[in-house]
Order: structure tokens, then C-alpha cells, then sequence
């Protein structure tokens, strides 16, 4: 087995992937500097993990960590849409700079194999086909359209309503947030890495995670939690536009599960996406959670946000296929489980 370096290791997700990777036998440390936008509290590891409470800029502390260490997963980064312009320095500082250290750390300790957390925002919409002019790629949608209810995006060249389906790791990037800029450039500084350094990079293109200890309700909480931690504080989930968005809500255990078995990818840079393979609408996952938990109807309020995008659905046979990962949880068991589980403080 593998003495494997997981960053962000203390947070949400990464907490899960230390823990998955503990139970497959792999010895774990974890790189953590406890951001507050993902801990209100100081990060924790489990019992006998090494954590290693520094900032993954500092390269002193990264190769500190590195030692004695054969692969690393790299989960840690600042994710969701932010509060704001003014949080554009921390997003390419955490997400771009952090990676370009810890690569450049990873090469001077002669390691060779990274698992990257990305994300399916990098496709910026998700694939969509026109009746008469095919696959095509629509625009950003405009914010009059988003004023007036108009909510689904058109055919760029005849303006026809267009029809989602699933968009697969081939897709062109095409990022309409700085968090998703963020995840399109550690994707290509992987990729060049890899190619420089004859390094191993599977980009693990997660769909909208959820699950036990997501961070409670700030700006850069998932939707999932945003709904739950409404119905905790006992106020109707306020869903967004029409509640018709479509999404791929993948639970945290097999998140974890796929990032196990991605540390046997094959050498180069290769993405995956991380999806249930099982999409529902936002409004259902916001009904589904209101159920589960006893609370109130969620409310459609017409809101939008301008970096949103309307459907992204994946398609998981690539993982399926090359690395043996599947999903296995259920979106109404998982959740059944999740309107019940612990957020973090």
C-alpha cells in the first residue's frame, strides 16, 4: 500500500476520501489549513493521521508534508460561486497558486502519481442539442432572459428551445465562474505536469456532491446544504429560477470511493467525471430533503444568480470503464440519510 498526502484532508469532503482511503489500507497525512470559508472551528484528522496545519502556498510546509509520501490527493481548494468580486485573489490564490506549489513540491520529492479534484463546473452548460442545427454550445444566458422568466437556454443559431442530455469528458471547457476558471487551470497545470514530468493525474470531475459534515449555510455551501440548513432553522428551501434545473447529486461516500480507485489510473493526464448517473431536478432535490426531514414545502422563488448554469448531467461510463467506479447510493436514500446527518459548525 501507498503512504498517501491528502490535501484538504479535514474538510468535507476530504474528511470522507482520508477515511476511505484508511479502510483500503493506504497509510494517510493530511494537509490542512482550516480556511474559514470550509471550518468555523480548527480542523481535526482521525486518530493516528499526521495533519500537517499549514497553508498549501507555503512551499516549505508542502515539502515538509511530501516526505516519505508515494501519491497524493488533492482535494483541498475554495469552491462554490463566493460571496463576491472582492474574493477573487483568495480563489486563484487557494485553487491556482496552491496547486502550482504543491506540483512544483510533488516534482522536487519525485512524486508521481496525483489525484485532483475538479469539478463538472468546468463544462460551464451541460451538452444540449438543437432539432435542426444539432449539438450546439449556448451562450452565457443574459440577465434580462434570467429577469423575465426565461430560464432555459436557446439555440445560438436559430434561437429554438434545445434539448440536455449528458456531456461526457470529451466536451470543450468552457468555465462561467471564477471558481470554475479556477478548476479549468489546475486542470491544465496537471496536465502539463503530467506531461513534463511523466507523472499519473486522474482529474475526478465531480458532479454536486452531498452528504454528512457539509459545511453549514455561507456563500460557498452546496445547495444541498443551503437547503438543509433552511429546513433545520425551520424555513422553507428557497429554490431558485423554476426549480428545473437539472443536476447530478452524487453522495460523499462515493465520491470517496472513486477517489480510492483512481489511484490506479494509467500514466498522462486523464478526467473522469464523478456522477450517480441518476439526475433529478434542483425542486426535487429540494421536495425530496423537505420530506426526509419533517419540514416545510420548498418555496420557488424565481431568484437566479448570474454564474449559474441551467442543466449539467454526466456521463459516468469512462469511470465506469477505466477505473471500476460506479456509484451505488441512490439520490432518495442518500437523501433520506443526509436530511439527518451532521453538517459541520
Amino acid at each position: 500500500m501507498t503512504h498517501v498526502l491528502v490535501t484538504g484532508g479535514a474538510g468535507f469532503i476530504g474528511s470522507h476520501v482520508t477515511s476511505a482511503l484508511l479502510a483500503a489500507g493506504h497509510d494517510v497525512s493530511v494537509l490542512d489549513v482550516g480556511h474559514p470559508a470550509a471550518h468555523r472551528v480548527p480542523p481535526a484528522a482521525p486518530d493516528g493521521v499526521a495533519l500537517h496545519r499549514a497553508d498549501l502556498r507555503d512551499r516549505t510546509a508542502v515539502g515538509a508534508a511530501l516526505r516519505g509520501v508515494g501519491a497524493v490527493v488533492h482535494q483541498a481548494a475554495l469552491v462554490g460561486l463566493g460571496a463576491g468580486p472582492q474574493d477573487l485573489p483568495e480563489y486563484v490564490g487557494c485553487n491556482d497558486l496552491g496547486t502550482a506549489v504543491l506540483l512544483a513540491a510533488m516534482s522536487e520529492a519525485g512524486i508521481r502519481r496525483l489525484v485532483l479534484a475538479s469539478s463538472m463546473v468546468v463544462y460551464g452548460e451541460g451538452a444540449y442539442r438543437c432539432g435542426t442545427h444539432g449539438p450546439v454550445r449556448p451562450a452565457p444566458r443574459d440577465a434580462d432572459d434570467l429577469v423575465a422568466g426565461r430560464f432555459e437556454p436557446c439555440c445560438p443559431v436559430c434561437a429554438a428551445t434545445l434539448t440536455a442530455g449528458r456531456v461526457g469528458e470529451e466536451a470543450p471547457l468552457d468555465p462561467r465562474s471564477v471558481y470554475a476558471a479556477t478548476k479549468v487551470a489546475q486542470e491544465h497545470l496537471c496536465a502539463i505536469w503530467a506531461r513534463e514530468s511523466g507523472a499519473a493525474v486522474a482529474a475526478l470531475r465531480y458532479h454536486n456532491v452531498y452528504g454528512p459534515r457539509m459545511p453549514r449555510d455561507t456563500p460557498y455551501s452546496g445547495v444541498a446544504a443551503i437547503f438543509r440548513s433552511a429546513l433545520e432553522a425551520g424555513r422553507a428551501p428557497r429554490v431558485f429560477e423554476d426549480g428545473g434545473q437539472r443536476r447530478d447529486f452524487v453522495h460523499v461516500s462515493d465520491v470517496a470511493a472513486a477517489n480510492v480507485a483512481a489511484l490506479g489510473s494509467g500514466p498522462g493526464f486523464r478526467p473522469y467525471n464523478i456522477a450517480s448517473g441518476r439526475p433529478i431536478t434542483v425542486g426535487e432535490m429540494a421536495g425530496l430533503l423537505a420530506d426526509a426531514f419533517g419540514g416545510p414545502r420548498p418555496e420557488v422563488t424565481g431568484e437566479f444568480r448570474l454564474g449559474d448554469v441551467r442543466h449539467v448531467v454526466a456521463a459516468p461510463d469512462r469511470a465506469a470503464s477505466e477505473l471500476g467506479f460506479e456509484a451505488v447510493v441512490a439520490p432518495a436514500d442518500g437523501v433520506r440519510e443526509f436530511a439527518c446527518a451532521p453538517l459541520r459548525g
